[in-house]
């Protein structure tokens, strides 16, 4: 009995002094800000080979980075873009969940060209934005900049890793 007695004290004690622990939802929890990594360089081309810009890219090759992509970054540089590559050739649709930068999203073919444009897309907004073909890649830059550089459907990409 006097075990009994001994064991649901020290059980009452031990949910006691758990339960009071403090309140700390109201604090403020710092996140770090997301900075670009540049993985290698990307040319934008014509089709008959005509340089349009080159750009420093981040390369989202994994599931992870895939998934992820440009979410909770505050900005990003007119001549930094994030590359998406896929393991295959597929239907690829997209949507700016999390994503606070309105972007351009050029899809490509497994053959590097441009099937294509999803332009001056809407920040956060969860809207599918597909491909209008099969794509290998996914070009994002910031918005305005496929017009701006004369972006169309039929042109190429190139691009190499740095890393």
């Amino acid at each position: 009995m006097i075990r009994r007695n001994l064991f649901l004290g020290l059980a009452f004690s031990v949910v006691l002094a758990t339960s009071c622990k403090e309140d700390n939802d109201n604090e403020i929890i710092e996140t770090e800000k997301i900075e670009f990594t540049k993985e290698g360089e990307l040319s934008l081309l014509k089709p008959n080979g005509d340089l349009l810009r080159t750009l420093d890219i981040e390369i989202a090759d994994n599931a992870y980075e895939r998934q992820t992509g440009l979410m909770y970054r505050e900005s990003m540089q007119n001549d930094e873009a994030m590359l998406f590559i896929f393991d295959n050739e597929a239907p690829r649709s997209f949507y700016m969940k999390n994503t606070y930068i309105p972007l351009d999203i050029i899809y490509y073919a497994a053959d590097s060209t441009a099937v294509s444009l999803q332009e001056n897309t809407t920040p956060l907004d969860e809207t599918s934005l597909p491909s209008e073909g099969p794509a290998k890649f996914v070009l994002e830059i910031n918005a305005g900049l496929a017009d701006q550089w004369n972006i169309e459907v039929g042109d190429k990409i190139s691009f190499k890793r740095t890393e």
